[in-house]
This record gives structure tokens, sequence and C-alpha cells, in this order.
């Protein structure tokens, strides 16, 4: 069961709203092996377990951007229903609202692929603080070689012959 969805799929469905890393509530419930209502129907049950940094509701122009990012597979949420989006903490909170151990289990692969996530945005800030160091550090010394390349570029000046005849030149 650890491998009951590929990593790959999760990364494919989470999104960027409000500056969050979200997943919207018709992708779970699909992972989950449930309908979006009966999920949306959970949440609302236990609407305490649910703050706004775990779960929001799309307003208006997101859900808009949504069905024209991702086209005709959203237009459901055109029809009225606001889409819900669930935070890390929200997808967490939702295995024991569901208590299935499918949901469990999802749960579990979901958070093996926020926690890659979390290394490899790690991993790619440490690069560049590394490359910042680096090029501050040598910056200084790569400016001396490149003034001399420079320097080195620019044709000697030629002794400028005069103009007419000297005597005693043929």
């Amino acid at each position: 069961m650890s491998n009951l969805i590929p990593i790959e799929r999760i990364e494919r469905m989470i999104l960027l709203i409000r500056g969050q890393k979200v997943m919207l509530d018709r992708d779970l419930a699909d992972l989950y092996g449930v309908e979006t209502r009966q999920l949306k129907r959970a949440v609302k049950r236990n609407k305490k377990r649910f703050p706004a940094d775990f779960m929001f509701v799309l307003n208006n122009k997101e859900t808009k951007m949504l069905v024209c990012h991702f086209g005709t597979p959203f237009n459901s949420y055109l029809g009225g229903a606001k889409p819900f989006v669930f935070t890390e903490y929200g997808i967490l909170m939702l295995s024991s609202v569901l208590r299935s151990e499918r949901a469990i289990q999802v749960n579990i692969q979901i958070m093996r692929t926020f926690t890659k996530l979390k290394k490899i945005l790690y991993s790619n800030k440490m690069i560049m603080k590394k490359t910042d160091e680096m090029e501050s550090k040598y910056d200084g010394k790569f400016r001396i070689v490149f003034d001399a390349i420079k320097k080195l570029m620019i044709p000697p000046e030629k002794a400028k012959r005069k103009i007419g005849f000297l005597r005693g030149d043929k």
C-alpha cells in the first residue's frame, strides 16, 4: 500500500494559490476514492478542524483563473460550487475526518510528496546561497583578471610616421 499513488501524480496536483502550496477538493476526493461532495460534507461537519490556514474557499476571481488555466475539467466550479483548497495541515486533518484505511495511506503519500518538495526547495536555496557567496568572494579577483585581459586585447599604438620626406631618405 505504500506505493498506492505515485508521488509524481500527487506533485502535479499541488498548486500555488495565495502563496501557499495547496490541493483542490476534487483532486483529494479522487485520491481518497470518494466523491467531492462527500469530502466537502465531511469538512463542513467538522468545521472546527479546518481553520483558515488549513483550508479556504476560492473566491470568484481565483475560481475563474483556475477554470481558464485548466480548461473544461473545472467548469463544474462555474455553476456556483466553490472549490475548497487544502494546505498541508488541512490535508493531514482530512485523514481524521474521512476515517478510512485508504485516507490514511493516501495522506502518507501526500505528506511524503510535500516533504520531497520541501527538500528540493531547500536544496535550491542552498545552491543559490553558495553561488552568491562565491560570486561576492571571487568577484574582486576576477575583475583584476578581466581588466588584464581587456588591456591585452587593445592593440599597441604604432609609432606615427611623419608626413613628408626627410632629407637623406630615399
